[in-house]
Order: structure tokens, then C-alpha cells, then sequence
């Protein structure tokens, strides 16, 4: 049997952990079938004879930049049959000034709301809140057998389109102080179809903690499998 190809496209802030966080995959992607290469930016993206090659581009680069030609590359893959997938700002705050690259994953990292001023300390915890994960497509290999889960980290809140299948979301609440009028539902993970390929994406994975949790582990994993060639 031929082992499938995954490449791991890794490296911009250093908040989101991307050696540890994508390092935390690689074996299971191994058992999985897969042969990893692993590249630290995004040029790998306009060799079209590597990524012909490629099954499954696991992309863990937040406020990065990236070409015209490289954007172009990983289009085209994705539409010939590689999959795509990734986590947080790995995926969805990755080359915000791209509009090609936004459309291909659909959505756009947009806040964090944190914690209420008067409880805030001054480190990263003060954007970590209390949320839960609703699921709300049971039916999907996805998230079939996932219960709704709580989570204590950033919680998205996304500009997104239409065009995304919408596996699960997460409610930012209306708080006292707060300048929106009402709650603001966002996908937190969800599923697109471009060409022959697929794209993954889930919104939870702020770090290896995160991407520990049973319950985001189960569904990151399973979205790289689906979202491979």
C-alpha cells in the first residue's frame, strides 16, 4: 500500500505554538498512512510538482505573509484534490490580505472578546473565557458521537460567507459594556468543498493544551483524514 503524503506548512507568531502543535499530529498522522514533510513558510505552495504529490496540507501559520504565486499554488492544488486543513489563527488569521486564500477557507479571524475590563490581569489569560462548543451536525464523521463541550480560551469570533458547511459554533454573549446589541453566533468548525478538494477547519487551538482537549483532539484528527485526497 502506498503511504499518502501530508504536508505540514508551519511557522508565523509564536503565540499559537506551531512546532508543538503541529508536532503534537504527526504521530497519529504517521499511524494514519501518512509520510510528513514538513516546510517553515509558504513558498513550498507554488511548487505545483510537490503539491500534485501532496494528499494533505495541515497549515499551522498565523499573521503570515505569502505571494501571489504561492497563493495561486495552493488554490490550484486544493482544486486538483489536496486537502486543507488547520486550526485557529493557523488557518483563519493566517494571510488576512489575501482575498484568493480567504475565499478558499472562508472565514476570517475577526475578536476574541475577553474577560470584562475590571477582571482583567494584563497577560494572555484575560482573553481566555468560559464557552461552550455546540455541535450541530451529529450526522457528520466529523463530529458523529461528539457531545457539546465547554472550553476555557479564545473564542472566535469569525466573518465567514455562506458557502461553508457548518459542523458546529459557539455563541459570544452580550455583556454589560459590550458594544454589540445581542449574541453573536460563529461556525467553529466547518467543511467546504472546492474543486476535487476539501477543506477542514476548526476554530479552537489556541494552544497544545487546547488541541489536547479530548473533544478538540477527536475532531481535528478526524478532520485531517476527511479533509485528505
Amino acid at each position: 500500500m502506498t503511504a499518502r503524503t501530508a504536508l505540514i506548512v508551519r511557522g508565523g507568531w509564536e503565540g499559537h505554538q506551531p512546532v508543538k502543535a503541529t508536532e503534537l499530529f504527526i504521530p497519529f498522522l504517521e499511524r494514519s498512512g501518512f509520510d510528513i514533510r514538513i516546510e517553515e513558510s509558504p513558498a513550498v505552495y507554488a511548487d505545483a510538482e510537490t503539491m500534485a504529490a501532496t494528499d494533505l496540507i495541515v497549515q499551522c501559520v498565523t499573521m503570515g505573509s505569502i505571494r501571489s504565486e504561492e497563493v495561486a499554488g495552493l488554490r490550484a492544488a486544493v482544486e486538483a484534490g489536496t486537502g486543507l486543513a488547520g486550526w485557529h489563527g493557523g488557518i483563519v488569521d493566517s494571510y488576512r490580505g489575501e482575498p484568493d486564500y480567504l475565499q478558499l477557507v472562508g472565514g476570517l479571524f475577526a475578536a476574541h472578546p475577553g474577560l470584562p475590563p475590571e477582571e482583567r490581569t494584563g497577560g494572555a489569560g484575560d482573553h481566555f473565557v468560559a464557552h461552550a462548543i455546540t455541535i450541530i451536525d451529529p450526522t457528520h464523521p466529523i463530529t458523529s458521537g461528539v457531545p457539546d463541550f465547554e472550553l476555557v480560551t479564545e473564542q472566535y469570533w469569525m466573518l465567514t460567507d455562506g458557502y461553508s458547511d457548518v459542523l458546529a459554533t459557539t455563541t459570544q454573549r452580550r455583556r454589560s459594556g459590550d458594544p454589540w446589541h445581542r449574541e453573536v453566533v460563529s461556525p467553529a468548525v466547518w467543511t467546504r468543498r472546492w474543486g476535487a478538494g476539501r477543506v477542514f477547519v476548526a476554530t479552537p487551538g489556541h494552544d497544545v493544551d487546547v488541541l489536547r482537549d479530548p473533544n478538540v483532539n477527536l475532531i481535528v484528527g478526524r478532520g485531517l483524514l476527511w479533509a485528505s485526497r
